[in-house]
């Protein structure tokens, strides 16, 4: 007989299996049929659009003024150079966003991305080939290489490069693959339960799962928006934003409509406080010290300012105060 359930099953079980230094499963279960995939998808996506690595985003080279030139005593064209550059796949070694690289290699050589290797970065992919030179060759060139996540044009980088340099299309993302699958599993011979496995691979730049905890955190970060639906108390009347000059006719409410006591009414008529929107730009102390009035009044004018919408949580625009308070000289002249 199947039961009646107050909240979904919640998966207890997770696995990290290391199938090798750049490639990871992790696996979760047990999940109510069709949560698997709600959680699997989304993070998915957040693993390739959302990981940080590194790469290229401009190369100055010494005698060359666009992609299509070519260099004295250098094999490959600067086109061929740029893309075995742009496959070559950096770290940076400390916290900065962005390091610029000077190069120099002259003379018969097999220029290699393990030549790049310097104190300010490392690259992870050290055998690829960048450049073959002869005798007589002389290259220098300089790199920047940035942080980022996905991937940017090079039309959207270049008023962030040299004047001098060609901007490059930079493949931030480290990840190369990303993908799950949903298995059925048995949970006290229920077999309507589902196992996520994830099956992430990356380029050395971050390990997998630091991308897929990389990818946990955008999510709690991105979902943490809607924290503030859970302060909200439905009960209550929806607090008023403040903006513009158009929205000041809540705030100029006359005193005698609130409906306060007679003793409330006349502290305030007395005070010359002729608008609600008086109220509202007085602070609390400097409500406290009106003339006359006592605890009970204070108390019934709070509660008059939290029906209204204009509680203590309120905060009010500084352009929409100063038209407030511009209105309400106007109206009291």
């Amino acid at each position: 007989m199947r039961k009646i359930k107050v909240a979904p099953f919640m998966p207890t079980e997770v696995e990290v299996n290391e199938i090798s230094a750049n490639r990871a499963e992790i696996i979760a279960y047990p999940f109510e049929s069709g949560y698997a995939v709600t959680l699997a998808h989304p993070l998915r996506r957040l693993i390739l659009g959302s990981s940080i690595g590194y790469a290229p985003i401009s190369v100055k080279i010494e005698g060359a003024a666009h992609e299509f030139d070519t260099i004295r005593g250098m094999h490959e064209d600067v086109a061929v150079f740029i893309i075995n550059l742009k496959n070559i796949r950096f770290k940076i070694k400390d916290e900065s966003d962005r390091v610029e690289l000077k190069y120099s290699f002259t003379g018969h050589k097999e220029v290699t991305a393990q030549d790049l290797n310097n104190d300010l970065i490392e690259v992870v992919n050290g055998d690829l080939p960048l450049a073959t030179l002869n005798e007589d060759a002389e290259l220098n060139f300089t790199v920047v290489i940035a942080k980022g996540i996905g991937y940017v044009p090079s039309e959207d980088l270049r008023d962030e490069v040299a004047s001098d340099a060609i901007a490059l299309d930079a493949f931030f993302t480290p990840v190369r693959k990303a993908n799950y699958k949903i298995d059925p599993v048995l949970v006290e011979d229920n077999p309507n339960f589902e196992k996520i496995i994830f099956d992430i691979e990356t380029d050395a730049q971050i390990g997998p799962v630091e991308a897929f905890t990389n990818a946990l955190e955008v999510m709690n970060k991105q979902l943490s928006v809607f924290n503030g639906v859970l302060d909200i108390d439905i009960s209550a009347p929806a607090p008023r934003k403040s903006g513009d000059e158009n929205e000041l006719k809540p705030f100029l409410q006359t005193v005698d409509s609130l409906g306060l006591s007679a003793r409330s009414f006349n502290s305030l008529d007395r005070a010359g406080i002729k608008y609600l929107g008086e109220l509202v730009l007085m602070s609390e102390n400097e409500i406290k010290n009106i003339k006359n009035l006592g605890k009970k009044s204070l108390d019934e004018i709070n509660e008059c300012l939290v029906e209204h919408g204009f509680g203590p949580e309120f905060e009010l625009a500084e352009n929409t105060r100063a038209n407030l308070v511009k209105k309400i000289e106007q109206l009291k002249v």
